[in-house]
């Protein structure tokens, strides 16, 4: 597979760019994201579904500038796929020739089943989820995926998009009353298609329509982390929101706290998703930010392993890895630390007992203990932090990706910053409890960058950690000294530290 993979994606609302690099077998990150609002549909749902020149025009602009960042990130590898908006057009086949001859670009019409297997591809290999049901609401239909324990088990395509229900109803002179029922009777219809099992109380919210009700969600809660992928909400508490929405003036939506951007849709796309989560019995909703486009990539990137990373292999933690190499210590370094703070949870269980996010949080946080040395080796513990907090995306939940991070902010100069505590309190664990994993990890790593692999055991008795070792941690014993202690204990080092003697250097 190529270094760098281009994904565009021409859908009825939006067309869309996308540029993966990959770091190595698993790892990728994305390099660069475009987006255009073509509309390409325009006018086509009352025109039987032929393409209309306004949407044709603007969509081969947007293809031509798309084709002109390709060439300059020098992509040897394009994927472009097209959905709703082509899929229903008499003239598509014309317009995909007309772009072939003009730009040389190949467009790939995908059927609406597999629009909703790319996205529950992205979807069971990039969140933290085992069973869900997908909802992406594109402009001309609504793709949905059952997922039971990792595995996708039947996909669905509806016509039922926010651009089709904006022509078809909400653009006609009629009454607002008569416009909801008429809609609702559309989407009601559509509905039926579903089988009876096609049922789950975890949704997951792919495309434009899901993620600016997120969006405006988070701020209305005053959610503390800036980040809409694994943003998880209860649908119950939000109905009457959602409600609101779809029955809102153009001018009464600045009061939801929306995206300006989606005010041409937002109504027909909230009034779709609120039925989906109504039918499925949804209870609880998570925000994807990946879809179509990453599904697409992994379809390549994953062709040899079953569509699936893995288990032993996070994207996110491996990128990272690859691309900060030069500071991370060997794979080995990397597993004597784990060893060590699983010893350590071990030795003190009669105190603390992790649990199973925690833990994955604090062996996650080992492995990137030094990835802020990259930038510079003063304060590297405060650009670990920032790093973690860009770059730790994918199957982790928010809870896990700030705790990551703060476990790498800690320093033991300045122990838990006030502050950044505070604003994550919410998402995090009791000070108790964090402090704890602190200790874990600030002990498991200067054990580590001092012992080379050597053999480390933990005995603790009678308020006493005995620390023997095979190899000098000499230059550990000042770092632990500093170290804080969630409980009063003393910590004994025993390791193989000997001194010659020196009588006949006249001293």
């Amino acid at each position: 597979m190529a270094k760098r993979t281009a994904i565009i994606d021409i859908g009825s609302n939006s067309a869309r760019l996308v540029i993966f690099e990959r770091t190595s077998r698993y790892g990728f990150h994305l390099i660069c994201e475009k987006k255009s609002k073509v509309r390409i549909g325009e006018g086509a749902y009352e025109k039987e579904g032929y393409l209309q020149p306004i949407g044709i025009e603007r969509a081969f602009l947007a293809l031509q500038s798309f084709l002109q960042t390709i060439q300059h990130y020098q992509v040897k590898k394009v994927r472009c796929v097209a959905t709703s908006a082509l899929r229903d057009a008499p003239n598509a086949s014309l317009f995909i020739a007309w772009v072939k001859e003009h730009l040389g670009l190949e467009i790939r019409v995908i059927s609406g089943e597999m629009e909703a297997r790319y996205g529950a591809i992205a979807v069971k290999n990039l969140l933290p989820i085992q069973s869900a049901i997908t909802i992406d609401i594109g402009g001309g239909s609504s793709d949905l995926t059952q997922i039971q324990n990792g595995e996708i088990v039947a996909c669905y395509s509806l016509n039922i998009g926010t651009v089709r229900l904006k022509e078809l109803f909400f653009d006609k002179e009629l009454p607002m009353e008569q416009k909801h029922q008429e809609a609702n009777a559309y989407i009601q219809k559509a509905l039926q298609q579903l089988p009876s099992s096609f049922k789950g109380t975890l949704a997951v919210g792919i495309g434009g329509t899901a993620r600016a009700l997120s969006k405006a969600i988070m701020k209305r809660s005053k959610h503390p982390l800036d980040k809409l992928h694994a943003f998880e909400y209860e649908v119950a508490p939000l109905l009457e929101y959602f409600q609101a929405i779809t029955q809102s003036s153009a001018k009464g939506l600045k009061a939801f706290q929306l995206k300006k951007s989606r005010y041409d849709t937002i109504r027909e796309g909230t009034l779709i998703f609120q039925a989906i989560l109504a039918h499925i019995g949804a209870k609880r909703c998570i925000t994807s930010s990946v879809g179509v486009r990453e599904g697409v990539f992994l379809e390549q990137l994953l062709k040899h392993n079953h569509l699936s990373f893995p288990p032993e292999i996070n994207p996110s933690v491996t990128s990272i890895l690859d691309r900060f190499s030069h500071f991370i210590p060997k794979a080995s370094q990397h597993n004597h630390a784990l060893q060590l703070s699983k010893s350590l949870c071990e030795h003190f269980e009669a105190f603390i007992t992790l649990t199973k996010q925690e833990k994955e949080a604090l062996f996650v946080a080992l492995k990137l203990s030094s990835i802020g040395k990259h930038l510079t080796l003063y304060k590297s513990h405060q650009h670990a932090f920032y790093i973690a907090m860009q770059e730790l995306n994918y199957q982790f939940s928010h809870q896990e990706m700030i705790l990551i991070a703060m476990l790498l902010r800690i320093d033991k100069k300045e122990l838990l910053n006030q502050p950044l505590f505070k604003t994550f309190e919410p998402l995090l664990p009791s000070r108790e409890r964090l402090l704890w994993l602190y200790f874990f990890y600030a002990l498991s790593t200067t054990l580590t960058k001092v012992s080379y692999g050597g053999d480390i055991s933990f005995h603790f008795e009678k308020s006493q950690l005995i620390i023997t070792s095979n190899t000098s941690l000499y230059l550990a014993k000042e770092s632990i000294k500093a170290i804080h202690k969630p409980i009063p204990f003393a910590i004994i080092i025993r390791d193989c530290e000997k001194i010659p003697k020196h009588s006949d250097l006249g001293v």
